[in-house]
């Protein structure tokens, strides 16, 4: 029988302003260790620290922009569009535009702080 997800979990997003993260499935919420799926508002000027993740990401900007620096340089990823970061690339994400950004983070395997190695900034 299908399981249905109530609510998400909202986490606490690192970053240099507060950002809000619902997990709908993952770790925390769910309990899945294969997958996490989580919608993510950030306002405008946020940025994370760059990470090396060791899980696969894909993010789907609904609206707003994402700005997603990588070692070869910067990807700007617009509502309708996504990006798929691959495990052990270097990545940072922000958003810088006004308005901000709402996006769907879906990372395999899911994700967890200790396999998400941020940057010390």
């Amino acid at each position: 029988m299908p399981t249905l997800i109530q609510q998400p979990t909202v986490i606490q997003a690192a970053g240099n302003m507060p950002k809000r993260i619902e997990e709908f499935a993952g770790r925390v919420n769910s309990g899945h260790a294969s997958v996490s799926v989580a919608r993510m508002v950030s306002p405008e000027g946020w940025r994370e620290p760059g990470q090396r993740p060791e899980f696969e990401e894909v993010t789907l900007v609904l609206r707003g922009m994402v700005r997603v620096e990588h070692e070869q340089g910067v990807i700007e990823v617009r509502a309708g569009q996504a990006v798929v970061a691959k495990p052990g690339e270097w990545i940072r994400y922000s958003s810088p535009e006004p308005g901000g950004a709402e996006y769907v983070a879906v990372c395999m395997p899911a994700f967890s702080p200790d396999t998400v190695h941020r940057d010390v900034d």
